[in-house]
């Protein structure tokens, strides 16, 4: 949630360097939950299947993947440290407008990155981005940064938006999967 201060609601206390050493270690844990469960639903998703848009719906699950992983280097990588000059073979220009925030799901994968391409860039930027920021120095959370985040403006706001992205991502995934006419997964 991001929230708007007002007079009834006014902006939330910035956490102590300690504080946001421990919210850190508890995003990182959320980080891991919310991906395991989008691998869960990705397992039990035939590939075949991944660029099909299912009617009334305006997306499909390959475009959910390159969208997860290109905001996972969005909000773990690029905010964190900035972009630096490998950032751009991991986030192609092409992956980045295809699959950034208002990008357009290609018709039936259409010029766009195959479902194991988007896979292995999914996996690829999350262990990259996992290494990182467990490396980050709990000061450096405190530093202002621009939306999207969750509660904080600063860093460790985008740290902690990172497991609820994925998770409403991994939810339209599951919506995805029903219209596909595959059963729910739990």
């Amino acid at each position: 949630m991001n929230v708007i201060p007002t007079a009834e609601s006014p902006s939330p206390i910035m956490p102590t360097v300690d504080e946001a050493a421990t919210m850190l270690q508890a995003a990182i844990g959320q980080i891991e939950w919310a991906r395991a469960y989008t691998l869960e639903l990705l397992a039990a998703t035939p590939r075949e299947l991944w660029c099909q848009s299912p009617a009334g719906l305006p997306t499909h699950v390959a475009w959910q993947v390159g969208h997860l992983a290109v905001s996972q280097y969005g909000l773990l990588m690029f905010r964190m440290r900035g972009r630096r000059p490998e950032d751009l073979e991991l986030i192609p220009g092409k992956l980045r407008k295809t699959y950034g925030r208002g990008g357009t799901p290609p018709a039936g994968g259409d010029g766009a990155f195959s479902p194991d391409e988007l896979f292995d860039k999914l996996a690829e930027v999350h262990r990259l981005a996992m290494d990182e920021i467990t490396m980050i120095e709990p000061q450096m959370l405190l530093e202002p940064v621009d939306m999207p985040y969750a509660v904080y403006p600063c860093k460790l706001g985008a740290v902690l938006f990172c497991p609820m992205h994925e998770s409403l991502h991994a939810g339209q995934i599951g919506v995805l999967r029903r219209g596909l006419g595959l059963e729910p997964i739990r």
